[in-house]
């Protein structure tokens, strides 16, 4: 099959009404108060269901595990007290893996917060003493969640309860030594599942100036890691091959398609009621697709689209064919923006590379497509980060990933030290089409590694900031170098091509893609709070055309008139709580 004659009818065939419903799904049920950070309008007012970034690799020091990390909740400041930064216990967090290509999830794995709050009305405090434990007396807030997975559609089973989650790092006084609490956070469970949830530094790295009219208009606002010193929430998960793989067999079957999502009620009610059955509201897959993308119009659309529906939605395909990105670097740089349609970023974001698509990239790397048990028949595009399990760990990653050689970087999989931001960069503007990077956009955002450096073991991502972003005192770290042969001017000069033999061959059990390089070292220094009292009008927030939801609204305003006539006569107008 090729894609731009399946693409081309689906446009035809569904239109404006695939276009509409998803518009109507995406009206999201937060209050007001994400995948990257703050993308788009909803989950910017409701950051706990933000999905900022996804990582998947296969871990470096062992062989035949796949790990994925997800992070949710961007900027969040290390004083951001008194209730800092817990994972929403109104929601429940998703990681999906497709791998017969057909964008619904094979296996899926759902976690769910519950709050443990000691505070009461006592005080206001997260903590009331040094805490060195997570079951210490002193910690008076704190989470646990449930782990359940699914495996081809049946019916979700609980792999785990009551799991302590790695509080949000206070401080020096409060947490002296946070490794510990980080390292009884991390469990592995039976069936050599490795597990853990809780705070880290944000290992994404990049300059945000790039919004500043692509960093300037003259590449002078580059060089400023704008997210080191942040923190976000992280669950990171590690599983066996056999876990994700088609029919439990990595060998014969090594690509799989990751995405995560969050999930709410789809009525929610001030006050502690919900209803309505669970919508999606944040998703994620590959990193920027819906910060520069996908337009403004369709971001919250896509949050609340599955990858099945991505090909049924016109606008969307169009984005990913006709890009916006290569234009405005056109206008600003005059670096010529490639022809469209750009099928290259269809292979890239939508089947994965292969050949078996009709695409322009030569190569069969990572489309569940390449798999030798798929049935091609229902394979259906959709944007998802795909990750070959067969590609050998690199001792020497380079940042730019498939770009510069480096066939176990992104976008095959993604490690923690890919430099995301310069490797779309240089895709948008034609790199994967030429098979040459761009000399002129060789620097990037001239931010190549993160400013904390990873841990080689699970979870491997760094111990949470602790030092306030604005301090004067906090001196900025120098950014983890890059890796051997991945600095901006010799990876400008290196091959920006994709080997035609790159494909999917090799024993699963000694193979994979690493978060980072085994001989990195250490990482850096040293359910919500109690429900409020309602408020004084019982809002109900509804997504989609929910005629249930229209009921509840009508019947909420309804009883609201009457108490309010009941009351109209009591001096005391103060709500019981």
């Amino acid at each position: 099959m090729t894609v731009k004659p399946r693409l081309r009818r689906t446009l035809a065939a569904l239109g404006a009404i695939a276009l509409l419903g998803g518009s109507l799904h995406g009206l999201g049920p937060g209050t007001a108060t994400a995948s990257s950070h703050r993308e788009a309008p909803l989950v910017a007012a409701d950051p706990a269901i933000d999905n900022t970034d996804l990582y998947a690799f296969v871990s470096p020091e062992r062989p035949g595990y796949v790990t994925f990390v997800a992070n949710w909740q961007p900027f969040e400041e290390p004083n951001g007290g008194p209730n800092f930064y817990p994972f929403a216990t109104d929601a429940t967090y998703h990681i999906k893996v497709d791998n017969d290509g057909d964008a619904r999830p094979d296996a899926e794995f759902k976690w769910k917060f519950r709050n443990i709050d000691k505070r009461g009305d006592s005080t206001f405090l997260y903590n009331n003493g040094p805490v060195t434990s997570l079951d210490d007396e002193n910690l008076l807030f704190r989470q646990t969640y449930s782990l359940q997975s699914s495996f081809d559609g049946a019916p979700f089973q609980t792999r785990v309860e009551d799991v302590p989650v790695a509080p949000s790092r206070v401080g020096a006084a409060s947490m002296p030594d946070y490794g510990t609490l980080r390292d009884q956070a991390t469990r592995t469970l039976p069936g050599g599942w490795k597990i853990f949830a809780g705070q880290a530094d944000d290992p994404f790295f990049l300059d945000l100036r790039v919004f500043d009219l692509l960093y300037g208009g003259d590449l002078s606002e580059t060089g400023q890691d704008t997210l080191a010193g942040y923190n976000v929430n992280t669950i990171a998960l590690q599983v066996p091959f056999k876990d994700v793989a088609l029919k439990a067999d990595a060998g014969r079957n090594p690509v799989i398609g990751v995405w995560t999502t969050t999930e709410r009620n789809r009525v929610r009610i001030t006050g502690g009621a919900q209803s309505g059955g669970k919508v999606q509201v944040s998703r994620l897959g590959n990193p920027l697709v819906n910060e520069v993308v996908v337009p403004a119009s369709l971001k919250d659309t896509f949050n609340a689209t599955p990858p099945e529906r991505d090909a049924k939605i016109p606008a969307l395909v169009k984005r990913v064919l006709e890009p916006e990105v290569p234009k405005l670097i056109e206008s600003i740089y005059k670096i010529p923006a490639p022809k469209t349609p750009r099928n290259d970023l269809a292979e890239i974001f939508l089947t994965g590379i292969t050949t078996k698509a009709g695409g322009p990239i030569k190569a069969d790397l990572n489309s569940q497509l390449n798999n030798a048990d798929v049935n091609a028949s229902r394979f259906t595009p959709s944007e998802q980060l795909r990750l070959n399990l067969s590609v050998p760990v690199t001792g020497a990653p380079n940042r730019l990933g498939v770009l510069a050689g480096d066939l176990q970087g992104f976008p095959n999989g993604r490690r923690l030290t890919d430099d995301v931001v310069d490797i779309e960069l240089q895709a948008l503007v034609g790199a994967a089409q030429t098979g040459k990077l761009v000399d002129a956009l060789a620097a990037g955002d001239a931010v190549d590694g993160n400013e904390q450096g990873f841990s080689g073991q699970f979870p491997y991502v760094a111990l949470p900031n602790g030092v306030a972003v604005n301090s004067a005192s906090r001196q900025p770290a120098a950014a983890a170098p890059p890796a051997s042969g991945s600095s901006g001017s010799s990876a400008a000069s290196g091959s920006a091509g994709v080997s035609a033999s790159s494909g999917a061959s090799g024993a699963s059990g000694s193979s994979g893609a690493s978060g980072a390089s085994g001989s990195d070292a250490g990482a850096g220094a040293g359910p919500d709070a109690a429900q409020p009292a309602p408020d004084l009008a019982p809002v109900a927030v509804v997504t989609g055309a929910s005629g249930v939801g229209l009921l509840i609204i009508l019947v909420a305003a309804f009883l609201l008139v009457r108490w309010y006539r009941r009351r109209s006569t009591d001096p005391d107008r103060t709500l019981p709580l």
